[in-house]
């Protein structure tokens, strides 16, 4: 029926009676284009060249202003239309959002709330808006907030709550709107649904625990929200995810994790959480996770860990707690994600310690498996986190025995490949790590450094224009740490390296120019 409207032309004098005074004509007019754009694009493109969804809108602004009772079954009836008319479809929602539709909606959902109809018609209509990009930022000049706090409160029905919940997700990814419900009081509901449900074993109410729980996590992402929520490690909301990591549930115990890692997102919180004994309660609850443990548990933990470890005061403090035995429990994993995790919490832990990079540098089960990884082609993160950990291993121990540990698992052709790795903090920590075994254990080293062609590698290094700076500057150095190796010295001298070195000792870099001139002279003295 729908296309025959359309063509038949009705859709143009059907939009003109919205511009009638008599309600009953508004009210009947609106069911017909209601009906008309529903799951009809013909329909909704018709209505959209007639203009209905700006009168439309203009009417519910106008009904929302008026002092005297509205006609909420008029109202109901134009959002009715306005879903159908957008429903699914990003760029009539989009037109939606530029009309102004979202202020007068939360106005609307604030002055009807008593009204189960209208209030569930504006839900559904926001939880389409948010998933928006745009809508965002009209969101956050409204008093949604408040708005769905204070409708929030008030529900018992986990239908009920559950739509509300759905709105506030895709909401709460925007930082303003994150603090705006805090202060509007979200938190404290969201704690009670956790107390209510957490002995539940009801399929709703374990839902409805994971979707509190996770929107608590979500809060925290916010900087602003999550400092007001810590506040200074005394809060009670600070204190109630405590509780949550030695819980039973894992999903508490998930959350709970979360919220310490999303906690632990500046040097004051982590400093203080690690002063107050987190680091025992998440070691605890790694331990109960080792064997055929919950993943996303591990993963959130090792995060949390990997965060806390980040401030240089925390760092003795944390190896002398045992964290670094409590992670290698962990080395077995198949799990990419909990692999990860692991060697960012590894490799925050041994930065500037030089007695645990060794200790841990010598660990050969360790070693070699970090070499495996650095195969895992599949697996960016982990290949890249892997090559990042064997390189930190020398540089902050800069000890013969790490260096030989790291040649005789193998592991001296992925720090070259490194070398050529896109990130430059990538490039310069694999050139440090390579000038450090030249320095310390060259002999040891020679055929591997040979076989994985680092000498052809540097001199494209140096002769590549867009290189680093520091990348140039730190591939000279290791020429001349090469030296003293007659293989690698003479392959050195057959790729002409002074005529590369000699161009950039007028480079606009002076280290590097100063770097040039140093090396152009070794090369001339040692050929």
């Amino acid at each position: 029926m729908r296309v025959p409207c359309v063509d038949a032309g009705l859709i143009s004098p059907l939009v003109q009676l919205l511009n009638s005074k008599d309600q009953e004509v508004l009210l009947q007019t609106g069911r017909a284009l209601g009906n008309i754009c529903y799951d009809s694009h013909e329909g909704r493109s018709a209505v959209d060249q007639a203009g209905g969804a700006q009168i439309v809108i203009d009417h519910l602004r106008s009904l929302c202003s008026k002092t005297e009772p509205a006609n909420e079954k008029l109202l109901t009836v134009f959002c009715g239309m306005l879903m159908n008319y957008s429903n699914e479809n990003d760029s009539l929602q989009a037109q939606l959002i530029n009309m102004g539709v979202i202020p007068t909606l939360v106005k609307l959902l604030g002055i009807h709330c008593h009204n189960a109809a209208l209030t569930e018609m504006c839900l559904v209509a926001f939880g389409n808006l948010a998933e928006l990009e745009s809508s965002k930022e009209q969101f956050a000049s409204t008093n949604i907030a408040e708005e769905l706090v204070k409708l929030f409160k008030k529900q018992i029905e986990h239908d009920k709550r559950e739509m509300i919940f759905e709105v506030l997700a895709p909401l709460a990814e925007n930082d303003a709107i994150k603090l705006q419900l805090v202060e509007a009081g979200l938190v404290e509901c969201l704690l009670e649904i956790v107390q209510q449900k957490v002995d539940s074993d009801k399929e709703d109410d374990v839902a409805e625990l994971k979707t509190a729980s996770d929107l608590m996590v979500l809060l925290l992402l916010g900087d602003e929200s999550m400092q007001k929520l810590f506040e200074g490690g005394k809060g009670n909301v600070f204190q109630r995810v405590l509780s949550w990591i030695p819980s039973n549930n894992h999903q508490l115990q998930l959350a709970g994790a979360l919220a310490i890692a999303n906690f632990a997102r500046n040097d004051g919180n982590c400093i203080h959480m690690v002063d107050n004994g987190i680091v025992e309660k998440l070691m605890d609850l790694l331990d109960r996770h080792v064997e055929d443990g919950n993943v996303t548990v591990q993963h959130a933990a090792l995060s949390a860990l990997r965060n806390l470890a980040i401030p240089v005061v925390n760092k003795a403090k944390m190896l002398s707690a045992g964290v670094t035995e409590a992670v290698l429990k962990f080395l077995k994993s198949e799990m990419p994600p909990v692999q990860f995790k692991l060697l960012g919490t590894l490799r925050m832990l041994i930065d500037a310690q030089a007695e645990a990079a060794e200790q841990l540098g010598k660990n050969v089960k360790l070693v070699e498996r970090l070499v495996e990884w650095c195969e895992a082609k599949d697996h960016a993160g982990v290949m890249g986190e892997s090559n990042r950990l064997l390189s930190a291993l020398i540089r902050h121990s800069k000890s013969k025995d790490v260096i030989k540990t790291i040649v005789q698992s193998g592991g001296i052709k992925h720090l070259v490949t490194m070398a050529t790795s896109e990130h430059v903090i990538m490039q310069n920590e694999a050139l440090v790590a390579l000038a450090l075994i030249a320095a310390l254990e060259l002999g040891t080293a020679e055929k591997d450094l040979e076989s994985a062609k680092l000498v052809q590698i540097l001199h494209r290094l140096l002769a590549d224009e867009r290189s680093a700076p520091e990348i140039k500057y730190n591939a000279m150095v290791l020429i001349c740490a090469l030296m003293g190796s007659e293989s690698l010295h003479k392959e050195v001298q057959d790729l002409a390296f002074l005529d590369v070195i000699s161009k950039l000792r007028s480079h606009e870099n002076k280290s590097v120019a100063q770097q040039a001139s140093l090396t152009e002279q070794r090369l001339t003295v040692e050929s």
